[in-house]
């Protein structure tokens, strides 16, 4: 008896062992790659710290100068304002979903061909609509060219540099947020709609009553998860107007962070700014969640 209690607890000991390693992998590579580099990165924000050198403390240095600095203030502007593509993203794959979910042929091929963007490398999506976009024999002023329009210089034109980005985003997420859309309408009970419709409510008093509260979960994920990611957006300002575009019209702010982190060497500079952006991302974050409990509902 003692001999099978012992074995237990050897095995019970290995097991617990195993699970231990198991368990640091990950916590381990949490307080590596993401703990200690956030921690790094408040403490670099106060310093004079070129990334070489040893940092010399500063104190608040940074930050005031950030605040006087025009360009990161129009760097942060041009990132809020290419979030307008985030509401138009969702009505028009809202829309799709809404056609999708209806019986009709060739819906597979339909979902594939939208989703196609979505796992398409975001380098190789940016040179791709860099070419349509040339001004020269871009694919966009070739078709405004059959309907007698001169079409503008893009990425090179103050005016159209941002619009020519927001289209590129909403293009690239579009797949994304349509199948997510088409799940959700897909798991609304028919019999809302069949006794709004014994009701007497229209098709639009159905999609506003019904559809539109039925698929709010997904849009607060959408909305959520896009002004963060939309927040981050760096590659294909990089590819597409790496000197970040006609009069700094198309710099984002990560991209701004990069040019002096990397550039410029100031690595306590974009340390400044990146935790600044931090909490302006966090700040959000927190009212959307705060707001969307307000709305929160259930079906008895």
């Amino acid at each position: 008896m003692s001999s099978t209690i012992t074995r237990r607890s050897r095995l019970h000991r290995k097991e617990h062992q195993a699970a231990l390693v198991f368990v640091a992998i990950p916590v381990i590579g949490f307080l590596l790659f993401t703990l200690f580099p956030l921690l790094f990165s408040v403490y670099a924000s106060f310093t004079n710290w070129n990334g070489i050198s040893a940092p010399v403390f500063k104190g608040l240095d940074n930050y005031t100068k950030m605040f006087g600095d025009r360009y990161f203030l129009k760097s942060l502007w041009n990132t809020v304002f290419m979030m307008i593509g985030i509401p138009v993203g969702l009505v028009i794959s809202l829309a799709l979903a809404l056609a999708m979910n209806r019986k009709m042929r060739g819906t597979t091929i339909f979902r594939t061909v939208y989703y196609l963007p979505v796992i398409s490398s975001i380098a190789a999506v940016a040179i791709l609509w860099q070419w349509a976009f040339n001004g020269d024999f871009g694919l966009i002023n070739q078709g405004l060219g059959l309907l007698g329009i001169d079409g503008p210089n893009w990425l090179q034109d103050t005016a159209t540099v941002k619009p020519a980005l927001i289209i590129m985003a909403v293009w690239k997420g579009l797949g994304y947020s349509m199948l997510l859309y088409l799940a959700a309408l897909q798991s609304v009970p028919r019999y809302l709609y069949e006794a709004a419709a014994l009701d007497g409510a229209s098709a639009w008093q159905q999609f506003r009553h019904i559809t539109i509260p039925m698929v709010r979960p997904v849009t607060f994920f959408l909305i959520v998860t896009s002004i963060i990611g939309g927040s981050q957006i760096f590659v294909e300002i990089n590819i597409m107007t790496p000197t970040g575009g006609p009069e700094f019209e198309s710099a984002s702010i990560v991209w701004y962070i990069w040019q002096k982190a990397f550039d410029n060497l100031q690595m306590g500079y974009a340390s400044a700014m990146s935790v600044v952006l931090g909490l302006l991302v966090f700040i959000i974050t927190f009212i959307q969640f705060r707001l969307n409990r307000r709305n929160q509902f259930s079906i008895d």
